[in-house]
């Protein structure tokens, strides 16, 4: 009998469902019992992911070959720890409000570990553990938020087609195209398969 083939991209990107507790948001919340869901089931979602050499991003052939089939012209760096970011609390709470964007949102986790949180087809939180090595995409339109681990940092390589947009478009935005179109895209399809 062969062995079940793993998926490196597990290795430094997981995902379960949340609880709903109110604690620290830093913490992995898990439901009881915990309940993973697969890279797959993301993808049902529209959330894309990639395991990259971190340690060797500057010459990554692999990281090349996604950034020119995807079109991403720009990058840079966010480090969130309380060493880098002025404000730090109050800009891990910022973060952590549900929003949507009207571009992808791609982070490249080269140090540290975080969580990116997504809604499913019902609306209930996926929380996405990135670890170093996970690369993301989060499409336009799709809620999401963001916080680090208990770990209290991350350094993450933010990409873009084009110059960067930043601008964060708290819930509720329906009204978006781009959310329009992601509900069309993914949200109808994965409530249409499910019936």
């Amino acid at each position: 009998m062969g062995e079940a083939v793993k998926d490196g991209r597990e290795e430094v990107i997981q995902a379960w469902y949340m609880d709903d507790s109110q604690e620290d948001q830093r913490l992995p919340h898990h439901k009881d019992p915990k309940e993973f869901i697969s890279l797959d089931k993301l993808a049902e979602l529209g959330v894309l992911s990639w395991r990259l050499d971190a340690d060797h991003y500057e010459t990554d052939e692999e990281l090349k070959k996604i950034r020119e089939s995807r079109g991403y012209s720009y990058m840079d760096f966010c480090e969130v720890c309380p060493e880098k970011l002025q404000n730090y609390e109050e800009k891990v709470k910022s973060f952590f409000e549900e929003h949507l964007h009207t571009d992808e949102e791609i982070r490249y986790c080269v140090a540290g570990s975080g969580y990116f949180d997504v809604r499913d087809s019902n609306e209930a939180w996926i929380r996405v553990w990135v670890k170093k090595g996970g690369m993301i995409v989060l499409p336009a339109g799709i809620y999401h938020r963001f916080t680090v681990d208990s770990d209290n940092y991350i350094k993450a390589m933010r990409l873009f087609v084009g110059e960067p947009v930043w601008t964060p478009y708290n819930r509720p935005h329906d009204h978006l195209p781009a959310r329009k179109e992601y509900v069309d895209n993914f949200v109808k399809k994965a409530i249409n398969a499910s019936v």
